[in-house]
């Protein structure tokens, strides 16, 4: 049974949908007044909403606001600022069906999904408030009996956090939380495909009673350049992070050149998925299901190369394939669905050239394979499933943001090490293996940042997410997470008489 259309008027809280920029704690258009863009529902292509096209002189001014405003905020004690994010946190939780409402509209997940996300992203807010207070440095023995050197920690000054679509609510509470924390100000900077949910944020963080100029939040889809480049070059900002892809990393990296800021780089994925002849079939299927079309296959550290031993791998394509079929495709506000929409036309084009490609290089389908039917004119893709994978593929070097999965045969433990490193790129893996010995020995010659013993997920607030090689370097979660907003300072204190 499908479920009534819902719509932003079913939001409860009106509050939460103010359609404008946030500079220094007023809701404004953008400073020229000339252009806007339009915020559509992936699954209908219907209109949302209408935001200011902000540009490089709104940037410049969130800046100077957030400049400001650090000067006060940086003396807050820890405690001040752990209490605000912890009612933040709270106020998530009530928020929290608006809040996946206005996210599904947008994004195209489905309700239950980011219900799920909300949840986690208030996670963090509550994980750094604990953090806040637990910043502390040290006592250091000297080698000179005339001198004393203790160390403590300081925020790094303005941080711009620049948000993806995939997950809007849960990137902005994992960068932002943590940077509020350290006693940083922000300039947040969503993607323009989701700027709804971050606004809704600003609303919460304001409610939580954080002050003007500690949050500023610049709305744009077709000047994201001119954009995030005043947020790399200007030097009032001290502190970059970036969710992304490694092509823009790089290019973000390039542009803090200059200013020397410090950065935090979560870039693109290809993670690999590993399945063992001694493993659970069951388990690998409920890990797989989930790595995979989560998020419709949009994720960060999505299943993207599905390694098998061939002792199994005939059993669990089948296997597969049944569970595969039976997942529901449709409208993230429909009942029951678990694969929505692909968050813009140029996914289902690039996964649409992945699939053409294994099949021209001998891989067969086993299921899907084409944008869905009778769907009307939203981004829906089929749920796929490719047997026969080989490594000159498209897929093996390239990120593939969609639901389709590719099964790779391999032989031995150090084969598939070996084809799993293979890679320019190093985020995330799956491991799935009732051996104890190799589950360690195979995670600790993985060359990515995180590993996932016989589970489909990488996430937690209290784990640090982030990657190596072209996924950048830096993490957000776990007790490093706010370290990444904070310097060491030193100080020397001689006590001869």
């Amino acid at each position: 049974m499908v479920s009534q259309k819902k719509t932003l008027n079913d939001v409860k809280n009106k509050k939460l949908l103010p359609h404008k920029g946030l500079i220094n704690g007023e809701w404004v258009d953008s400073a020229s007044g000339k252009s806007t863009f339009d915020v559509v529902d992936p699954a209908t292509l219907d209109k949302l909403a209408t935001l200011p096209e902000m540009d490089k002189q709104d940037t410049a001014t969130a800046i100077d606001a957030a400049h400001e405003a650090f000067k006060t905020w940086k003396k807050t004690t820890a405690r001040q600022r752990a209490r605000m994010l912890r009612k933040w946190s709270d106020l998530c939780h009530e928020n929290a069906d608006d809040l996946a409402l206005i996210m599904t509209l947008e994004n195209g997940k489905t309700l239950t999904e980011a219900k799920g996300e909300v949840v986690y992203g208030a996670s963090f807010l509550e994980w750094f408030a604990t953090q806040a207070e637990m910043t502390h440095g040290e006592v250091v023995p000297p080698a000179n009996l005339n001198q004393r050197i203790v160390t403590f920690k300081q925020p790094v000054g303005v941080a711009a956090c620049l948000a993806p679509w995939n997950f809007p609510v849960a990137m902005i509470t994992r960068k932002c939380g943590a940077a509020l924390a350290a006693g940083c100000t922000t300039v947040w900077k969503p993607a323009g495909e989701t700027p709804l949910s971050a606004l809704a944020q600003a609303v919460l963080a304001e409610e939580a009673g954080f002050p003007k100029g500690s949050i500023n939040v610049i709305t744009s889809l077709t000047t994201v350049a001119e954009v995030g480049e005043e947020l790399c070059r200007n030097p009032k900002v001290h502190k970059l992070s970036f969710t992304g892809s490694t092509r823009v990393g790089k290019l973000l990296m390039q542009q803090c050149a200059p200013t020397l800021k410090k950065l935090s780089l979560e870039l693109g994925g290809n993670s690999p998925f590993i399945v063992f002849d001694d493993a659970k079939i069951s388990t690998a299927l409920d890990a797989v299901i989930l790595a995979k079309f989560r998020n419709s296959g949009q994720t960060c550290v999505t299943a993207n190369r599905i390694f098998v031993q061939s002792g199994i791998y005939d059993e669990f394509a089948m296997q597969l394939t049944e569970r595969i079929k039976s997942l529901k495709v449709g409208a993230g506000t429909e009942d029951g669905v678990f694969v929505g929409p692909l968050t813009h036309e140029r996914a289902v084009e690039k996964a649409m050239n992945h699939i053409e490609d294994a099949k021209k290089h001998g891989g067969q389908v086993m299921y899907g394979g084409k944008p869905m039917e009778g769907m009307g004119s939203g981004y829906f893709l089929q749920p796929t499933l490719i047997t026969g994978m080989t490594t000159e593929m498209l897929t093996t070097r390239e990120e593939t943001f969609a639901p389709v999965l590719g099964l790779y045969k391999f032989e031995k433990e150090e084969e598939v090490i070996e084809l799993a490193n293979d890679c320019d790129v190093g985020l995330g893996s799956f491991v799935i293996t009732e051996n104890m010995a190799r589950s360690w020995r195979v995670a600790e010659a993985l060359e990515v940042g995180m590993v996932g013993i016989n589970l489909g997920m990488l996430s937690a607030c209290e784990s640090p997410f982030g990657g190596v090689k072209g996924s950048g370097f830096g993490r957000e979660g776990g007790t490093q997470g706010i370290h990444e907003y904070l310097i060491t300072k030193s100080m020397l204190i001689n006590v001869a008489n």
